[in-house]
Formats: structure tokens, C-alpha cells, sequence
């Protein structure tokens, strides 16, 4: 089933710590930030407990003060960052690294088999199709889509016979979308470009339409910022507007915050999931071949997650944590598909699994300790074989229409570039099929992975990456990156961004924290609401074992971390500021008392839970909450706060709030300094030009502050 949440050496670079300290003891160069407006009386009362916000005007992102401020801020920025005097030596590696020929695994759809590439520099990556043996051609190029090459493609689905596609684009990385739709034949639009749509992916029924989910606009605040509450699932018919489109499921008879439909691959069920939360949803079906036909509840709450993957004449193939909190696949009878029918068809194990479909098989993706494991399993439920993957890291992909006899997967790993491998289903031997010409040789490099003591004793996995030869002298410059929440796992991956950190002699530490999903729902649960603490302390138990271990020390330091990863950040530093010399919060949640109450935020709250869900739980949320942590008179590290324009995932008001009171209450030489980018959102669908250069930025700040310099010879 396709799923339909949206919820991828000329030169070198020299380490000379000694010559470049003498240079760079400027690095507490004056800054003036901006005078920024305190409104004392915003005051909010929480269980009795008034707290004033006197920075809330920033929450109006639509408000000529908010846009002058902004616009002081990134002056006083770009002015810091343009005086680091390797800056622009840092900029031409990195579009030097980043000039090679990248392309995505294939898929066939039709008679075509479509695949995307990018050249190299290209903002945006572009679409192309080949049939056969014949030369490939362009499908679609979204570099044509704006002029700064700041609009994405967000998504493309097609139909089973492939002679449509619906895709969607996303301006400046906002998470409101648009619909066009194809004859992927002769490559015309077909129909008017549809709008408002968010959180959605796109389900074709047949050739005649198809399903998609979006919400209302929100009424108060702007459409980037405002409330969105009641998801809603329609259904568009080709050549009708989309003002005619049919309700399917939510708005107010269903009200979900999240709700996102697919169709089996024989056509015959459209599956839908609908959620209140990040976690735990409810499965229904409806019989698309009988007319009028119900739509059938499979499971009474949302206690728990699970996912139709398909089915057949008999079953449905669902993967759940249901009384399994490290998933397995059950079937569930077509003809009584509720919960209590339910039968293991490939059970629980230790290890935490996700599961994909292609050619008629079963692919078992497990996480042990972080890295991947694939066994291919048969319609039987019996396991065929252990797919041989070329290394430890991290392995994805593994899925084909059931027609198929060939798939392709990815590989990865913090030193191994991410390279395609075409699969033969029936044997399992695999071939390279794409290989990355990318300036860097894995031979240099290494990554150990080492178990270290939280606070609690409980044991935490993290992988340090260095180049072959490392000195543990205490004076490595290192990035600890980190996340713990949401069930996410941060699994090995190479980033190109990073090598300019690897090979200046740095070294690239994550630690699988508390909250993620690395050893399951168990994991998961042990860092969310009042054990949230429980995902700072991992983290910087981290970074007192690389400090203990003489990886690094507090001057060289720097904690990296965005989303949630940048609440993880932004609560370190309030907690201990004296743990790093440099701290990146990106597009943060960073102000816990309110994050619910802009776009999607109160869908967070099983992870969070709010401020006014109890007394208890408000005095743990204000107890960490970045934002109210701030000391006035105290040194914090070095701190590089970004953000966007146009995030409308954790809008930027947390970001400009906590970089404003950061400003008026640091003590000592170090910077704190805001940079928004423009014309972007959360992170995705970022031009290559917006990508390096915000690495650029990123690595410049972090050197200069260690007292670190890069040359070129």
C-alpha cells in the first residue's frame, strides 16, 4: 500500500590549532545587539502561578515590528559571521564537496522507470524517466519552480497503471502544500493546481480521483502560525473543482488531528489512519468495490501505532506495537479485521522492526543498537534469509509492487556515502547500482560505538566518528548531536556538511537518547512528560564521557540539536551552561509553556503533555522549559540560534523569544546571535544554495569561538 502521510580533493583542509589561536583570540569581537521591546504586562496564570512574557509581540510573524526586528537581528549576524576570516574558505569547500552527482533509488511506474538526480549544485534535485533502454528524459524539473530554486517538490504519487501522477509543492518550506496533477504520458497539467493542502499524501482510486487530507485555514493568526486542529480527508474526482470535493472522514462529526489515507495495491480498501497525537492511532477500512459501502473500525483506541501494509483475498497485513513494544506484523481476517482477530504473523523480537513489502515478500528492517539488520521473510510468514548489507550502518528502501522481481535499497553510515544496491528478490544478491563520486575516502575514517553511564545508571549507546589516527588530548573539536523524542531514531548516516569537521580533525559524537525509538515503545516512553529529563541527562552524560575520555574538552565542545533536538540544546545550556564552548539550537521548541497553541503543536502532547493539563505537569514543563530557564548575570557558551521565515512546524516566535532574553541576560565576551533564513521552513525542501550556506555559517561560528582555524594549501 502506498503510504499517505509525507509524514535523504583538489584542496585540503589543514587543522592548525596553534597558528590560527594567535590569529582568532578576536573571537569575542563587540556586538551591539538590537534594542528589543519588553512588554511587562503580558502576564499568563498558570494554577495560581502568574509568569510574565514580555517578549509575546514576537509570536506576531505578520507584524511590521516582528519584521524589523528580524531584519536587525540577521544585520547584526551577517555582520559577526562576515568577519571571521575563513569564512569564505569554508564556503568554497563545501560547494566543492558538495559537486557531485546524486541520485535517488529508482521505482517503476508504468512502462517507465522514474528516478531524480541532481548534477551537483542544482538548488533542487530533478525528475527524470526512462523506458527500457532508451535515453533517460526529464519529468520533472523543479528548479522551474522559482526563481531562488526555494520551491519543492514535496511528493508524487501516480497511479497503478502509471499514466497519472499527482505531485505537490511547497513554497519556501512551508508545510502548506499544492496538488497538480499529470498525463505522465505527454507531461500536461490536468485540471486547476489545488490548494491548502497540508500533511497529506495522495491515495488514487483507480484512474478517477483520489484522496487527500488537509485542515481548514486557521481563523486566528496567520496561515503560517495560526491553530490547525480538525484534519479532514477528502476526495477529488478528475475534472471537477476542487470546491466540489466529497468529505470522506474528520472535520467536526470526526474530529482528529491527524488523518491520512492509502490504498492497497489491488485497489480494493482504502485505509485510513486518524490520530490526536504523534503517537498511537485508530485503522479503518472501506470496501471500494461496493457501493456506499461502511467504513469499518479495526481498532477501538489510540493507545498504540499501527500500519496496514496491505492486503489480500483473506487478510490484512498490519504491523503494530499492540502488546509488542518493539512492533511485529500480525493478519487480521478480511471478513472480521478487528483487533481481538488478530494472529502474530511475524512476532516480536528484541530488536525493533519496520517493515516494508515488495515482490510478494516480507523485509524485516531490525534496529540493533542503532544499525540495521534486514531478514527477508515469505507470504508464509517464514524467513527466507539475512539480506547481506556491506557494512554496519544503516540500510532503507526494500520495497516494489508485488509484480516485481528486483528492488532497490540504500546504504549509509557516518564514513560510507549513501549508495544504491539493486536487489534480486528471489536470490537476494545484490549489486552497486549508484555510487556517490563524493570528495572523501572512507578508508580515513572510523566510528566505534561505546556504551555510557546517564545519570541513572541506565546505559546509553553513541557513535564517535574521527579520522584514523585521532590524539585523545582533550583539544579535538567535536559536534555531540542529539534528539530523544517522538519515537525517532537517529540511525548512522553520512552527511557531505560534515566532512569539513572530519577532516580539520574533528569528531561527530550521537547518542541514542531516551525518548527515540531505538529499543522500542519502552525507550520511547522513558523520556516523555515528567521523564524528560531523563533525555537531557543522556545527553549530557555524552558529553561528559567524551570530556572524561579525552575525545574532547569544554573548550572545543559544541552540542548541536534541531526540533526537538533543539528543546534538547536549549535545555542543556539553561542547565548547564558551562558544559561547551559553542551550542546550535535550530528550529527549536523552546518555549514549553505555549508550544501548543500555534499550527500543529497540541499534537505533541504525548510526548510534552501542556501546561494545562495539571499543576504537576505545568511545574515540570516551566521547570525546564528553555525559554524560563534563562538567568540573567549568567556566561552562557557561544550560541548560534536558527530558525526560518517560514517554519510553520515550531514556529519561529520560539527561536526569536528565547534568542531575545538570551541576549539581555548573557554575561561575559561570547555571542549569542539569531539567523533566519528567509524563504524556508523546517529544514525540508532547502535549496543546495540555503543548505551550504548555512553549513558554512555553522562551521565558521563554531572554529572561530574554539579558537580553531582552517587553511588551504
Amino acid at each position: 500500500m502506498k503510504k499517505a502521510l509525507s509524514i535523504i580533493i583538489a584542496n585540503t583542509i589543514l587543522f592548525s590549532a596553534g597558528e590560527a589561536l594567535a590569529q582568532q583570540k578576536s573571537s569575542n569581537m563587540q556586538l551591539t545587539y538590537p534594542a528589543t521591546r519588553k512588554d511587562e504586562t503580558v502576564k499568563d496564570t498558570y494554577f495560581g502561578t502568574e509568569l510574565a512574557d514580555p517578549y509575546r509581540w514576537l509570536e506576531n510573524d505578520t507584524s511590521e515590528a516582528t519584521k524589523a526586528w528580524v531584519k536587525a537581528e540577521n544585520e547584526v549576524t551577517q555582520s559577526y559571521l562576515a568577519k571571521i576570516p575563513f569564512r569564505a574558505a569554508i564556503r568554497k569547500r563545501l560547494k566543492d564537496l558538495w559537486n557531485y552527482e546524486r541520485f535517488s533509488a529508482p521505482s517503476k511506474e508504468g512502462e517507465y522507470t522514474y528516478f531524480s538526480r541532481n548534477s551537483g549544485m542544482q538548488n533542487q534535485a530533478v525528475v527524470y524517466r526512462q523506458r527500457g533502454n532508451e535515453e533517460p528524459e526529464v519529468f520533472l524539473d523543479p528548479n522551474t519552480f522559482s526563481a531562488k530554486g526555494t520551491t519543492s517538490l514535496a511528493g508524487m504519487e501516480f497511479t497503478k497503471d502509471g499514466s497519472l501522477a499527482g505531485y505537490q509543492i511547497s513554497e519556501g518550506g512551508s508545510d502548506w502544500h499544492k496538488i497538480i496533477v499529470l498525463n505522465a504520458l505527454n507531461k500536461q497539467q490536468i485540471g486547476d493546481t489545488m490548494l491548502d493542502i497540508k500533511f497529506s499524501g495522495i491515495a488514487w482510486k483507480g484512474n478517477e480521483g483520489f484522496y487527500y487530507s488537509s485542515y481548514d485555514k486557521p481563523k486566528h493568526g496567520s496561515q503560517l502560525s495560526g491553530k490547525t486542529q480538525e484534519h479532514k480527508l477528502y476526495y477529488h474526482k478528475l475534472g471537477t473543482p476542487q470546491s466540489s470535493d466529497v468529505l470522506v472522514f474528520g472535520g467536526a462529526a470526526q474530529p482528529r488531528r491527524y488523518v491520512g489515507a492509502g490504498i492497497t495495491e489491488n485497489g480494493r480498501w482504502l485505509v485510513i489512519s486518524a490520530a490526536n497525537s504523534t503517537y498511537g492511532n485508530e485503522l479503518y477500512v472501506q470496501d471500494l468495490t461496493q457501493k456506499d459501502a461502511p467504513i469499518i473500525k479495526l481498532i477501538e483506541t489510540m493507545a498504540n501505532s499501527h500500519n496496514l501494509m496491505d492486503a489480500d483475498d483473506n487478510y490484512f497485513y498490519i504491523e503494530t506495537d499492540l502488546n509488542a513494544p518493539n512492533n511485529k506484523v500480525v493478519t487480521a481476517p478480511i471478513d472480521k479485521p478487528q483487533a481481538a482477530n488478530w494472529k502474530d504473523f511475524i512476532p516480536e523480537t528484541k530488536n525493533v522492526l519496520s517493515t516494508t513489502m515488495a515482490g510478494g515478500y516480507f523485509f524485516c528492517s531490525y534496529l540493533k543498537d542503532a544499525v540495521s539488520q534486514v531478514l527477508q521473510y515469505d507470504n508464509t510468514g517464514a524467513k527466507i534469509r539475512e539480506v547481506a548489507l556491506p557494512g554496519v550502518g544503516t540500510a532503507s528502501g526494500f520495497s516494489a509492487k508485488q509484480k516485481e522481481k528486483e528492488l532497490y535499497f540504500s546504504f549509509t553510515s557516518y564514513t560510507y556515502p549513501s549508495t544504491i544496491f539493486k536487489m534480486d528478490i528471489a536470490t537476494g544478491k545484490a549489486d552497486v547500482f549508484k555510487k556517490p563520486k563524493v570528495l572523501f575516502n572512507p578508508s580515513d575514517y572510523e566510528s566505534k560505538q561505546v556504551f555510557y553511564p546517564s545519570k541513572d545508571g541506565t546505559k546509553i549507546p553513541m557513535i564517535i566518528t574521527y579520522k584514523k589516527g585521532l590524539k585523545l588530548n582533550g583539544k579535538n573539536p567535536t559536534v555531540l548531536y542529539g534528539y530523544g523524542g517522538f519515537s525517532i531514531s537517529l540511525t548512522p548516516a553520512f552527511s557531505t556538511a560534515n566532512i569539513v569537521l572530519l577532516e580539520n580533525g574533528g569528531v561527530y559524537a550521537v547518542p541514542n537518547l531516551r525518548g527515540g525509538g531505538e529499543y522500542g515503545e519502552d525507550w520511547h516512553n522513558a523520556g516523555i512528560k515528567t521523564k524528560k529529563q531523563n533525555v537531557f541527562d543522556d545527553f549530557i552524560a555524552a558529553a561528559e564521557y567524551l570530556k572524561a575520555n579525552k575525545y574532547t574538552s569544554t573548550d572545543y565542545l559544541a552540542i548541536a540539536g534541531g526540533s526537538n533536538g533543539g528543546l534538547l540544546v536549549g535545555a542543556t545550556i539553561t542547565q548547564r551552561p558551562d558544559l561547551c564552548k559553542v551550542a546550535f539550537p535550530a528550529v527549536g521548541v523552546l518555549d514549553m509553556l505555549r508550544y501548543h497553541k500555534f499550527t500543529a503543536g497540541a499534537g505533541w502532547a504525548y510526548d510534552y503533555g501542556t501546561a494545562e493539563d495539571s499543576k504537576e505537569m505545568f511545574e515540570y514543563l516551566k521547570g525546564y522549559s528553555p525559554l524560563h530557564n534563562i538567568k540573567p548575570g549568567t556566561a552562557y557558551p557561544a550560541i548560534l540560534v536558527t530558525t526560518a521565515d517560514h517554519d510553520d512546524r515550531v514556529v519561529p516566535a520560539h527561536s526569536f523569544k528565547f534568542a531575545a532574553t538570551l541576549q539581555a541576560a548573557q554575561t561575559g565576551n561570547a555571542p549569542v546571535i539569531i539567523r533566519i533564513e528567509t524563504q524556508a521552513g523546517h529544514g525540508a525542501g532547502m535549496s543546495t544554495k540555503q543548505v551550504t550556506e548555512g553549513a558554512t555559517d555553522k562551521w565558521a561560528f563554531m572554529f572561530y569561538n574554539m579558537g580553531i582555524g582552517v587553511h588551504y594549501k
